[in-house]
């Protein structure tokens, strides 16, 4: 025979069906060398192989479940047999016949045959009249699925309804299939989105969609709601790059959840002060006269109808739209309440100069610059040799909105005066003389200038945010040079043993004296502030830090702020450099921090990412020293999370892996995550606004947020690389999907089969599962619980704690704990496969395991994260 398979003295003519049995025997005992040879050789001996594998399908069913079938292995041969074949290729009538016979198929088989039989019987050249059809017909008997995959596969979208094809499957909870339909073709995004925005407006009726498909199978009314649709926009809008404008009432019903979460932190937490709240209020609602209206309810609520009533002032709101008695007190208590306002003004300025860090430069040495003029002045006095300056920058926050933010205030400080660039006006002056790259250039010069002593607080954020405002500045974080990043020494600091005596490291206690609005304001120190606490003794007041920094003119207050964020690192620097052994720290201060710049974590919080040090940072100014490091390498078991509510699938792909997973229900509040980190130790992964919540409730790095835009797949991937969790073959399927348990009960077939037929005939049970009481030993057919096993590991060695077998009872099986052994969930047919000789059952929750094909998919699905040990083993020996 000749290597390819193809030999001169094969008779012609042999019956498909005795191939399939042939085949049928290899593949049960995992000869994968000798399936493939005996395939390549069958083929060749066929008459018409194409109409032959088309026998062997239709004969058998063991291609129609989901994952790598033997129909999948033979199909996928043939498709390279045929390459190396191309005259056993068909065409005219006879192809017509063939391309009929597939589309039967197609219908039933799994989403991995769609490829290689479209490719086989050439269906992208059949009529295209006929292919819908045929997709028409599997739409009306309920297939719905199956309509929209053979249509993506045909690429037939554009001559489909996309309402008509998309709703079913939301209804079924299939949006990532809704947006693989989509996915190439713009005109059909953009109609799906104006579709999902309409199901999302104030007075629709959701039923009126769902009475349409009354009896559909796999039917989750709980997955169909507008919190489900209102993900879903934002997140097409995110990956297909298209204008919210397009999706007014989703945008709306986001700007009333920002407005919720406004009036939250500001009378709830009651860490922001009425004029950044005013800022971003009004931000927020706009000209928009139906957040106008929310915004006035919002206030009676939180307030009183005086509050409601100068806000329908401000926005010179009909009568008609105001609640009853809210028009009443439009002129009562006006000027009543700007007086009590001024006096509340007063009294927290006199507690601010006595409680927290203040500027010790005259104001008239802070420089708001908005021309070219000023601007070069500054950059004569900050382009000096062996000059130190201290650089912040402020931008508007986003508040989860799509988009990144762009810097609107550059702070520099030198050692008598602080200067403040406002961006957006300079960037303005800029393009309108035609020299818009003139202020990057100089900041790119201060930057890469190694003479130049640049003080910091983590300045890749600020650096990344940089570089969003100016795409010539997106490399100024590899370019720059003497930079010291005070985030660095931060990080020393609360490693330092040193016992602090000084008070810095005291958060201020109020007095009982205080107002409790006073003690509002005042939450315990953390980042930039914390360190100023340590080493000047009093910490940044922080209230402007959420300002609203796009507004001119700006506030004095907020002039105030960002000249003291950046002129505040000025001073710490001098104080650890004239006495850094006191705080812990290496006596040469400047070798060991100079270098590329780390990341800010309120930079983080805005930009809503985390990253890990690079390994291979930028070394500068001659420093021997390494750059930061990703934490070490940890395995599974040794990670434990809590996923929030909007993140079941994540915790489900963690948990597949071997992470001990806690899930949040859907009508948990966001905050019982922190409880549930501290009780018991575990990471909260989170998404969006709670991010910001949760994350100042636990110790630092005990908190990420993963990108809600992407699939959970990906989210998973992302949590793994940050926290540098290696996974290995032992650990995948190493605990219950359903119940987080890392105890399983090896059962033979034959010892299922019996505990089957008993839970049948045992009167009381209906089949459902058999009950396990605890025993003292093992009975036969039954190994010690193994810990992993979803079925995809086919007789991998476990190694884990060893429990009690299930012995028969009358109906019952015995283990700990009274599980109930779910084998009324296995389906028929199952215990009747050869080659399942094992069955592996959860000790918690009785769910019950066999070897199936979700291994080799978790392989391919995390291989960048997976750690392979020992022999490797073929995708197909696996399943």
């Amino acid at each position: 025979m000749n290597q390819d398979g193809d030999s001169s003295d094969q008779p012609t003519g042999q019956d498909p069906l005795l191939l399939l049995k042939t085949l049928q025997l290899l593949w049960t005992k995992k000869e994968m060398k000798k399936l493939k040879e005996e395939i390549r050789r069958g083929f060749a001996g066929l008459e018409d192989p194409l109409a032959g594998l088309l026998d062997m399908l239709e004969s058998s069913s063991d291609w129609k479940g989901k994952g790598h079938s033997l129909g999948y292995y033979i199909s996928t041969e043939l498709q390279l047999w045929i390459k190396e074949h191309p005259a056993v290729q068909q065409s005219g009538i006879k192809l017509k016949k063939l391309q009929a016979r597939v589309l039967q198929i197609l219908a039933q088989c799994p989403a991995n045959l769609l490829d290689p039989l479209i490719s086989i019987y050439q269906l992208h050249t059949a009529d295209r009249n006929y292919l819908l059809e045929h997709v028409s017909h599997l739409y009306h008997e309920g297939r719905y699925k199956e309509a929209a995959m053979l249509s993506i596969k045909l690429k037939l979208q554009p001559d489909q309804d996309v309402e008509k094809m998309c709703t079913p499957l939301l209804l079924q909870d299939k949006t990532n299939l809704v947006e693989d339909y989509v996915g190439e073709y713009p005109e059909l995004q953009s109609k799906l989105l104006q579709i999902l925005d309409t199901w999302c407006e104030p007075g629709f009726n959701i039923s009126n969609i769902t009475r349409q498909y009354q009896g559909l199978s796999r039917y989750k009314p709980d997955k169909f709601n507008r919190k489900m649709l209102n993900k879903l926009v934002f997140r097409l809008l995110d990956r297909f790059n298209v204008d919210p404008a397009l999706c007014p009432n989703v945008v709306n019903q986001r700007h009333l959840r920002t407005l919720n979460y406004l009036f939250y932190k500001r009378f709830v937490e009651k860490t922001m002060t009425q004029e950044n709240w005013t800022d971003h209020v009004q931000s927020t609602v706009g000209e928009n006269r139906w957040l106008q209206g929310h915004l006035i309810q919002l206030i009676i609520s939180y307030c009183d109808l005086n509050a409601a009533a100068r806000w329908a002032q401000r926005y010179n709101l009909p009568k008609e739209m105001l609640p009853y008695g809210v028009a009443e007190e439009l002129q009562k208590l006006q000027i009543q309440e700007r007086v009590e306002e001024a006096a509340k003004a007063d009294n927290y300025e006199e507690s601010k100069k006595k409680d927290y860090y203040q500027l010790p430069i005259p104001r008239a040495n802070i420089h708001f610059l908005q021309t070219w003029e000023e601007t070069l002045r500054c950059w004569e006095k900050v382009l000096q040799p062996g000059q130190v300056v201290g650089i912040d920058m402020e931008w508007k926050p986003s508040f989860g909105m799509v988009g990144k933010p762009r810097v609107s205030l550059l702070q520099i400080a030198l050692k008598d005066e602080v200067f403040l660039l406002d961006l957006p006006r300079l960037l303005e002056q800029a393009e309108a003389e035609g020299e818009k790259e003139k202020l990057p250039c100089f900041i790119q010069m201060l930057y890469s200038d190694a003479a130049i002593t640049k003080l910091g607080y983590g300045m890749s954020g600020d650096l990344n945010t940089l570089a969003a405002t100016w795409s010539a500045l997106k490399d100024a974080d590899k370019q720059a040079r003497g930079v010291v990043d005070l985030l660095k020494v931060d990080k020393q600091l609360q490693k330092s043993s040193i016992d602090w005596k000084r008070g810095g490291w005291k958060v201020n206690v109020l007095s009982p004296e205080q107002s409790s609005e006073d003690r509002g304001f005042r939450q315990p120190e953390k980042g930039l502030s914390l360190l100023v606490q340590h080493v000047l003794g009093k910490p940044l007041d922080k209230t402007e830090q959420l300002s609203n920094w796009e507004k001119r003119p700006l506030r004095e207050e907020q002039i105030l702020y960002a000249a003291s964020d950046a002129y505040c690192l000025l001073e710490i620097y001098e104080k650890l450099c004239k006495d850094p052994a006191s705080f812990g720290l290496s006596s040469d201060l400047t070798e060991s921090l100079v270098g590329k710049p780390s990341i800010k974590p309120r930079a983080k919080k805005q930009l809503n990412k985390q990253e890990v040090p690079s390994p291979s940072g930028q070394q500068c100014q001659g420093s021997d020293k390494e750059s930061p490091r990703p934490p070490a390498p940890i395995s599974p078991k040794e990670f434990s999370v809590v996923c929030d509510n909007m993140l079941q699938g994540l915790g489900r792909y963690l948990r597949c892996l071997g992470v001990d997973v806690r899930m949040l229900e859907n009508e948990d509040d966001h905050r019982k995550a922190a409880e549930i980190a501290r009780q018991e130790g575990r990471v909260i992964l989170t998404s969006g606004l709670p991010y910001q919540t949760l994350q100042s409730q636990v110790a630092e790095g005990r908190c990420f947020s993963v990108n809600c835009s992407e699939k959970a797949r990906e989210q998973a991937l992302q949590v793994l690389k940050h926290f540098n969790v290696q996974v290995s073959l032992a650990d995948i399927f190493s605990r219950c999907q359903v119940c987080n348990c890392d105890k399983y009960l090896k059962v033979t077939r034959e010892r299922m089969r019996q505990l089957v037929e008993g839970s049948r005939q045992a009167p009381g049970h209906g089949g459902a599962g058999c009950l396990a009481r605890s025993e003292e030993k093992p009975s036969p057919g039954c190994d010690a619980a193994v810990p992993a096993c979803d079925a995809a590991q086919p007789g991998s060695p476990r190694h884990g704690e060893r429990l009690e077998g299930p012995e028969q009872h009358g109906a019952s099986a015995a283990l700990v704990g009274d599980t109930v052994l779910q084998v009324g969930a296995i389906p028929p047919g199952v215990l009747d496969k050869a080659e399942l000789t094992d069955f592996y059952c959860c000790t918690r929750c009785g769910k019950v395991f066999w070897e199936g094909s979700h291994f080799g998919r978790v392989i391919s699905q995390f291989q960048d994260v997976l750690v392979t040990a020992g022999d490797e083993q073929s995708i197909y020996e696996l399943s």
